[in-house]
């Protein structure tokens, strides 16, 4: 198999039981290796970070799967491997458009530096400021992506939804730890920090 280091973490999942975790590499693998046992397999595939739902297409060789991993996660390639281009490292700079009224570019002038530097202090200036919001938001939406998309048909679904944003993550966990144990538990992995009375979250 071509030699591809891939760092996304992810889970495979067959109606409520996780059948493989691991990098998207292996979890692919794996999956290949129970659907030639199984043909008829259904299988979701879930970001072990975001909770989103995603596709992998097992079509062809195990070098077939790697290449086309690679090209549809390039930003998770390790910085060893032998596909990506050599040369000085990145530093982690992003060049992007943006758009702002005149004043806005105004103001930008004003300031001490560089547009860009200014932008850059204003947004880690909010992203600090917002440090706890951001969780809880992150924390939602992952639990979100996931259980609807595999959880939907659970006993108390709706109702956990309700708790779930209502930030009563202690009744939520209580709600969902009657579902079965893989859904619960990767379900659990998202919110879990959370319900450490030290974040000041119910």
């Amino acid at each position: 198999m071509a030699k591809i280091k891939l760092n996304k973490p992810c889970s495979a999942f067959s109606g409520n039981q996780r059948i493989a975790t691991g990098n998207v590499l292996d979890v692919a693998m794996e999956v290949k290796a129970a659907l030639a046992a199984k043909p008829d397999l259904q299988v979701l595939y879930f970001d072990d970070s975001t909770g989103e739902e995603f596709d992998l297409d097992l079509r062809g060789s195990d070098d077939d799967i790697a290449q086309r991993l690679a090209s549809q996660f390039p930003g998770d390639l390790e910085q060893n491997s032998p596909n990506q281009a050599r040369g000085r490292p990145k530093l982690n700079v992003v060049s992007r458009e943006i758009t702002l009224q005149a004043r806005h570019w105004q103001w930008l002038k004003d300031q001490p530096g560089s547009a860009s530097s200014v932008l850059r202090r204003l947004v880690d200036e909010a992203r600090r400021a917002n440090q706890e919001k951001d969780k809880h938001r992150r924390c939602q939406e992952a639990v979100f992506s996931f259980i609807s998309a595999s959880a939907g048909d659970l006993p108390g679904y709706e109702e956990s939804l309700r708790f779930l944003f209502k930030s009563e993550y202690r009744q939520f966990d209580r709600l969902i730890s009657q579902w079965p144990n893989d859904i619960y538990m990767y379900a659990k992995s998202f919110y879990e920090g959370l319900l450490d009375p030290a974040n000041g979250f119910d």
